[in-house]
C-alpha cells in the first residue's frame, strides 16, 4: 500500500532540508515526503502524483516565493485537491495574504518563520486527528 504524502514548497533548499529533517524526525515511516522548489514545481507534483493514485494528504507551503505566492498556490491546490490539509509557513506574509488563504483555500494554519519543530508537528497532528472520521 502506498503511503500518504506530504508536500512541502519552499524556494528555499535549506527550509526544505529543515523540513524534511523535521517531519522524518517526528512521522518516520507512516509518510512519504515530497519536496518542491516553487509553486509551480508543486502544482505539476500534485497532478503527477494525483494520476500516480497516490494520497497526498497535506502540503506547507512557503508564502513568499518568485512567480507565485503561497497563498495563491494553496488556493489553486484547494481548488483541484479540497481535500488536502494546508499549511502556510511565512515570516512575510502580510494579514490580507493569510486571510485570502483560510477564506479560498481552507488553510488550516499558519505558521510564522522561524517556527520550532514542536509547533509543525503539533499543526501537522491536529490537523490529521480533525481530518480522520470520528
Amino acid at each position: 500500500m502506498k503511503k500518504p504524502i506530504i508536500l512541502c514548497v519552499d524556494d528555499e533548499k535549506v527550509i526544505l532540508d529543515s523540513l524534511k529533517t523535521q517531519l522524518k524526525s517526528a512521522f518516520g515511516a507512516l509518510y512519504a515526503y515530497e519536496m518542491a522548489e516553487s509553486a509551480a514545481d508543486a502544482l505539476e507534483l500534485l497532478e503527477e502524483l494525483n494520476d500516480d493514485g497516490q494520497w497526498i494528504v497535506l502540503i506547507v507551503s512557503d508564502w513568499l516565493m518568485p512567480g507565485m505566492k503561497g497563498d495563491e498556490l494553496l488556493i489553486n491546490v484547494h481548488r483541484k485537491f479540497p481535500s488536502v490539509i494546508k499549511i502556510m509557513l511565512s515570516g512575510q506574509a502580510d494579514e490580507a495574504a493569510i486571510s485570502r488563504a483560510f477564506a479560498h483555500a481552507n488553510l488550516y494554519k499558519c505558521l510564522k518563520k522561524p517556527w520550532t519543530e514542536a509547533e509543525l508537528v503539533g499543526g501537522i497532528c491536529e490537523a490529521i486527528q480533525q481530518m480522520q472520521p470520528a
